[in-house]
């Protein structure tokens, strides 16, 4: 893994060809310099640590049903459960009105 922008862009290496690579980017919100609100604005579009979590969790529910193992279910469980985590924040920013603003 090679880190192009620290907390947003990553290239990530294919298992067989060395040559060949992933580059997965992050959504980057800065806060709007000229606003007292605290309100974000969309500086580059990209995924969300929710949704490489459920991609995740998806692809080991795949390859349980192909190759079985408890480690499997090990890593299934820990992923919902950051996924589950990570929600839980939203939802609290939310009930808080804070959710989209720096820094609150």
């Amino acid at each position: 893994m090679k880190v192009y922008h620290e907390g947003h862009t990553y290239c990530l290496q294919n298992f067989d060809n060395t040559r060949a690579h992933q580059v997965i980017q992050f959504i980057d919100k800065r806060p709007v310099s000229h606003d007292a609100t605290g309100k974000m604005f969309t500086e580059k579009d990209g995924t969300t640590n929710e949704e490489v979590l459920s991609m995740l969790i998806d692809r080991m529910e795949y390859l349980d049903t192909k190759f079985p193992s408890e480690y499997n279910k090990v890593c299934r469980h820990h992923l919902g459960a950051a996924l589950a985590a990570l929600n839980a924040r939203t939802a609290d920013r939310k009930a808080r009105e804070v959710e989209g603003l720096a820094r609150k």
